[in-house]
């Protein structure tokens, strides 16, 4: 029993040595990934042109490239025309391509297409805007004068209920009055003179 431990224990100790060479490998391998200095002293022309190829994408290079080399076969495109419209509008057509007589075609179709869809709606709209405009002008007289009665019953003095809490008030006042004399005052006033 004794010798399969002692094999055990062996075991155990080749395995972590092989674990403490792996994760030692591993960090070595993660300093030299991160030593940029010590690349450039080994390769210098290597890491030039690694940041001249950085510099060339952040740049929006490759795109340029293309584009040239695309008017260089199909032709130079037509300039878009100067006086279109606010910026907003502008920005939307440029995201449309670079080439004026393509892109005025597409608005052309889309616009055709917009107008062809929206024919039957604005029909449709039109009768529902004279219908409402036909009976605007009508019911206008007739909510003007009953607002204007409703107004003037809000604002009428002599309306039931105003007189009711009047006489309430009154009749309060009348037996306030009854119940505690005014009384004299050093200066010969009534205490109870008034509201």
């Amino acid at each position: 029993m004794g010798t399969r431990t002692d094999a055990a224990r062996e075991a155990v100790v080749a395995a972590r040595a092989d674990f403490d060479n792996e994760v030692d490998r591993l960090e070595a391998a993660g300093r030299a990934a991160v030593d940029v200095p010590a690349k450039v002293r080994a390769h210098p022309a290597r890491a030039a042109g690694i940041a001249a190829g950085g510099a060339f994408l952040a740049a929006g290079g490759p795109k340029r490239v293309f584009r040239r080399a695309k008017r260089a076969i199909t032709g130079k495109e037509e300039d878009l025309p100067s006086e279109l419209l606010p910026k907003d509008i502008e920005k939307a057509l440029k995201t449309m391509g670079t080439d004026g007589r393509k892109v005025r075609g597409t608005l052309e179709r889309d616009f055709a297409k917009y107008l062809d869809e929206r024919q039957q709606e604005r029909r449709q709209e039109g009768i529902v805007n004279a219908l409402t405009a036909l009976a605007v002008t009508s019911l206008r007289p007739i909510a003007l004068r009953g607002g204007r009665q409703l107004a003037e019953r809000m604002l009428d003095p002599n309306q039931p209920s105003f007189n009711e809490q009047l006489a309430k008030i009154r009749a309060r006042r009348t037996a306030e009055t009854a119940v505690s004399p005014p009384t004299a005052t050093s200066s010969g006033a009534p205490k109870d003179a008034g509201l």
